[in-house]
Parts: C-alpha cells; sequence; structure tokens
C-alpha cells in the first residue's frame, strides 16, 4: 500500500487521471476542467504521471506549440480503480463533499 499510495498519493494524482478519462486531452482542457490546481502544480504532476507510465505525452511540432495526455494501459487499470472508489463513496457517503 505504501508503494502504491507513493506512485499515485498525491492530491491531484487521482484526479488528473480521472479527468483525463479514456480520451485524449489537451493541457488547456485538463487546467479548465479542474480549475483549482495551479499550471505550475498540473505540469509537475503530469510530470511525474508520464513518468510513471500511467499516461502518455504527445507533443506536435507545430506553432503554437500542442500536446496531448492519454492515459496508458496501465493508467486505464487504474482508471477502473479509481471509478471503483468513487462508486464506493457514493454508496458510503451520499452528501456532497463539503469545501
Amino acid at each position: 500500500m505504501t508503494r502504491t499510495m507513493a506512485s499515485i498519493g498525491t492530491k491531484w494524482k487521482p484526479i488528473i487521471i480521472y479527468t483525463i478519462g479514456k480520451r485524449t486531452i489537451r493541457f488547456g482542457q485538463i487546467y479548465a476542467l479542474m480549475g483549482i490546481i495551479s499550471k505550475k502544480v498540473l505540469t509537475e504532476q503530469l510530470k511525474e504521471l508520464v513518468e510513471d507510465g500511467i499516461i502518455s505525452r504527445e507533443k506536435f511540432d507545430e506553432l503554437p506549440p500542442r500536446v496531448e495526455y492519454t492515459l496508458t494501459p496501465k493508467g486505464i487499470d487504474l482508471l477502473r480503480i479509481l471509478n471503483m472508489l468513487t462508486i464506493w463513496n457514493d454508496k458510503h457517503n451520499p452528501e456532497p463533499a463539503q469545501k
């Protein structure tokens, strides 16, 4: 469990994985959907997720530069687990989370 949490245990990584989901998405779209994360932290977390093989990053040689993110097979497996956690939470905590 310690090793698992080291891989996905930050506040943001599970949310980023869930936000990307089963689609290809650009940095700006992730940032807009999350809304409450700084660009610096999002960049750092995406880099770590790429290094861990959970997401893939594709850079296109265009102007302006374009970068797209997708979940790897490893990331899709993890997304399934995060979805199960969401279902568990909805079952046991039906009230919306307080901010």
